[in-house]
C-alpha cells in the first residue's frame, strides 16, 4: 500500500464519518431519503458507484485518475442508472411477490414487511433479486458498458459526453466475450444474485444505499474484466 493509498482512505473515513458518528446527520439523512427516494438514489449511485470505478482504476492502471477518464461524465452516469435501479427495486419488490402470490404463495406480498427472519422471507428476497438481475441487469450492464465507450472515445470531457451516443457502433464493437462470459455468465449468478437477495432482506431506507456501496465492488469487477 502506498501513502497516496492511505490519504485514499482517510479521505473516504473523513467524508463519511458524520454519518455513523452523528446521530442528527443521520437523522437527517433517513428522513430526506424517505421524502425524496429518487433524489438520494441519484446522488448515492453518483458518488459511491462512481468511487467504485475510482477503486478500479487503481486496481487496473495503478492511479486514482488519469487523463481522459472522465469522472464528471462517470459520475451522471451513474446518477441516472441510479435513478434506473430505483425504479427496479420499486417494480421488482412488489411485481415478484405478486407473482409469487399468483403461483399460490399467497403470503409473499406481506413477508417483506416483516422484521422477522424467516426462510419464507429470505425465498421471497432471493426471487425478486433472481427475477431483477435476470430481467433488468443485463440491460443496465450493457447500458453502462456503451456510455462507458463513448465516455472513453470522446476522452472524458463533459462537451464529449454530451454529444449524441452511436449506439449501434458500440454495440457492435462491444466486447461480448467478456461481456456474456464474465460479467453475465460468472457475476450475475455468483455475485449479484447473492448480493441483492442481502439487499431485500434489509429494511427499504437501506436497500438503495446497500446497492450503492455494491457500487464498489463493481468497480473492481470492472477492472478484472478490462483486465480480459
Amino acid at each position: 500500500m502506498k501513502k497516496i493509498d492511505l490519504y485514499f482512505i482517510l479521505i473516504i473515513a473523513v467524508f463519511f464519518a458524520p454519518f455513523f458518528l452523528s446521530e442528527t446527520v443521520f437523522d437527517a439523512y433517513i428522513q430526506f431519503n424517505a421524502a425524496h427516494g429518487m433524489i438520494t438514489s441519484f446522488i448515492k449511485f453518483a458518488i459511491l458507484a462512481t468511487l467504485g470505478e475510482v477503486i478500479g482504476l487503481r486496481i487496473k492502471s495503478g492511479t486514482y485518475y488519469q487523463k481522459g477518464f472522465g469522472l464528471i461524465p462517470r459520475a451522471i452516469v451513474w446518477g441516472f442508472l441510479g435513478l434506473t435501479i430505483k425504479l427496479a427495486f420499486v417494480i421488482f419488490a412488489v411485481g415478484t411477490p405478486a407473482f409469487l402470490a399468483y403461483l399460490g404463495m399467497t403470503e409473499a406480498p406481506t413477508l417483506m414487511a416483516q422484521k422477522a427472519f424467516s426462510t419464507d422471507k429470505l425465498l421471497v428476497a432471493f426471487s425478486i433479486s433472481f427475477a431483477m438481475n435476470l430481467i433488468y441487469a443485463p440491460v443496465m450492464m450493457t447500458l453502462h458498458k456503451i456510455t462507458d465507450m463513448h465516455i472513453i472515445e470522446n476522452q472524458g470531457t463533459l462537451a464529449g459526453f454530451f454529444k449524441p451516443i452511436s449506439f449501434g457502433k458500440y454495440f457492435v464493437n462491444l466486447n461480448w466475450d467478456v461481456q456474456w462470459n464474465f460479467v453475465f455468465k460468472k457475476t450475475i449468478p455468483f455475485f449479484w444474485i447473492p448480493a441483492h437477495t442481502i439487499t431485500f432482506m434489509l429494511p427499504p431506507d437501506f436497500q438503495v444505499l446497500f446497492a450503492a456501496l455494491l457500487g464498489i465492488a463493481l468497480g473492481v469487477i470492472l477492472a478484472i474484466a478490462a483486465n480480459k
